[in-house]
């Protein structure tokens, strides 16, 4: 079947002529979208105290996105606490580091940074085990990374500030696509959020990474485009060598 219609689900670019998604558009002539499946709400200062966790007892804190960055501040605001100049910041990768700079004077602060991969975020942390260590983050978290802190022995505290809730697709015309493509759990179950009766058929199914292939096919739908593989390291690539074959020059 030609592919004619995608629909990604995260937010459009600022120049889709810019991404390799632009470089797909025009190479084999389809239309795609992008629409946000999911969204981020921060939970309040009254439920954040009912977990019975303390900003004020932490000597550093781990940061792993932005998101992270603005709700921790956004909650140590609502709750009037007063972040020291001593907190130890361990960050995912570099831009998040700098992100920082949108509420601390960057260069007055103890900031550490890793490469865009948790290992290397851990292989600081635990240089730094006399500290106690805060994890903000939502309600949908990686396992994986607290199962990481835990086995090394790392003193911390997981903190849920934020939570991962359905976007409104109600506008969206979900049939009219002949690809749907998802990058996380959330946003497959996001669409069945939005559209609780809805049949594959013949519309292609792609996914990026293991744990939304695991979501994918927990829902009942068949996945044709898993990403990374060898050949595919990126979805786009994954995309593109399927429409090699459908959607011939």
């Amino acid at each position: 079947m030609k592919i004619k219609k995608i629909l990604v689900s995260q937010p459009p670019p600022a120049d889709i002529e810019k991404t390799p998604y632009g470089s797909l558009a025009s190479k084999y002539k389809v239309k795609i979208d992008f629409k946000k499946f999911i969204k981020v709400e921060g939970i309040s200062a009254s439920d954040f105290r009912r977990d019975k966790v303390y900003i004020q007892d932490h000597t550093a804190i781990i940061l792993t996105s932005r998101n992270a960055v603005d709700h921790f501040f956004r909650m140590a605001k609502e709750m009037r606490v007063e972040i020291p100049d001593t907190l130890k910041y361990f960050c995912i990768s570099e831009a998040t580091a700098f992100y920082l700079q949108k509420y601390v004077q960057y260069r007055k602060r103890k900031i550490f940074s890793g490469k865009q991969n948790f290992q290397d975020l851990l292989d600081l942390i635990k240089k730094h085990k006399t500290e106690k260590f805060l994890l903000p983050c939502s309600d949908i978290h990686k396992l994986s990374l607290i199962k990481l802190l835990e086995t090394n022995n790392v003193n911390f505290t997981k903190a849920i500030i934020y939570t991962t809730v359905a976007s409104d697709l109600s506008e969206v015309e979900i049939q009219g696509y002949d690809m749907l493509v998802f990058f996380s759990p959330a946003g497959v179950k996001s669409l069945f959020k939005n559209f609780p009766d809805y049949v594959q058929n013949g519309t292609l199914i792609g996914a990026f990474g293991p744990t939304t292939s695991k979501a994918v096919k927990e829902a009942g739908l068949k996945i044709d485009i898993a990403a990374p593989t060898k050949t595919a390291l990126s979805m786009t690539m994954a995309i593109e060598e399927h429409l090699q074959k459908t959607n011939k020059r």
